[in-house]
């Protein structure tokens, strides 16, 4: 293995922060001293569609505020036993390259794993803007394992998912209604079979 960096940056919309999210949080915090994690699509001025995966600036895929997701990070990854001052949560308004520099340090190596086209489009930007960048896994989609967009379902569904997420993080998800809050998303969106 590489020797380890001193600021490693790593990213994701954490909606809603699963086991397999934490499991990624982890392999990059290995990987470096200081981690900073940048919260994408942060708000929906900072979020845009984009042909790659165009269901990610999806009301019904966004229903945490970025408040709520840095808080879910902070938690999940302390809950983990991650101390605290060995990392920092921001927002990384991802779609848009030519503001990274205000939000996380750009000497810092980026950290980010590949299971299809978007992945890989990310690659490729923090490439053409000559970051240091590190893939810490390129899986397929069959294999990905736990997705946000799984946990989401189940929860507006009334299936079971609180085995699919870190504890912290299902107190919070309870504590808030989320499964509620994404009901009424649907029913905002025409979906009324929800209500």
């Amino acid at each position: 293995m590489s020797e380890l960096h001193q600021l490693g940056v790593i990213h994701g919309r954490f909606q809603v922060l699963h086991k397999d999210h934490l499991e990624y949080l982890l392999a990059g915090k290995s990987r470096c001293e200081h981690l900073v994690v940048g919260i994408t699509n942060p708000d929906p001025s900072l979020t845009q569609e984009d042909s790659a995966d165009p269901n990610r600036s999806d009301p019904q895929a966004n229903p945490l505020t970025y408040f709520e997701r840095y808080t879910l990070v902070r938690s999940v990854l302390t809950e983990s036993g991650t101390p605290e001052e060995s990392f920092s949560v921001v927002p990384l308004p991802v779609n848009r390259p030519h503001l990274y520099g205000h939000y996380v340090p750009l000497q810092a190596c980026f950290f980010l794993t590949i299971y299809d086209d978007w992945g890989r489009k990310k690659l490729e930007t923090f490439r053409s803007l000559n970051l240091h960048t590190e893939v810490l896994w390129e899986r397929t989609p069959e294999t990905k394992g736990i997705s946000g967009s799984s946990v989401r379902s189940k929860m507006l569904s009334g299936e079971p998912w609180r085995h699919l997420v870190p504890e912290a993080c299902a107190e919070r998800m309870i504590a808030w209604d989320i499964p509620r809050r994404m009901q009424r998303i649907a029913w905002n969106q025409g979906r009324h079979e929800f209500d």
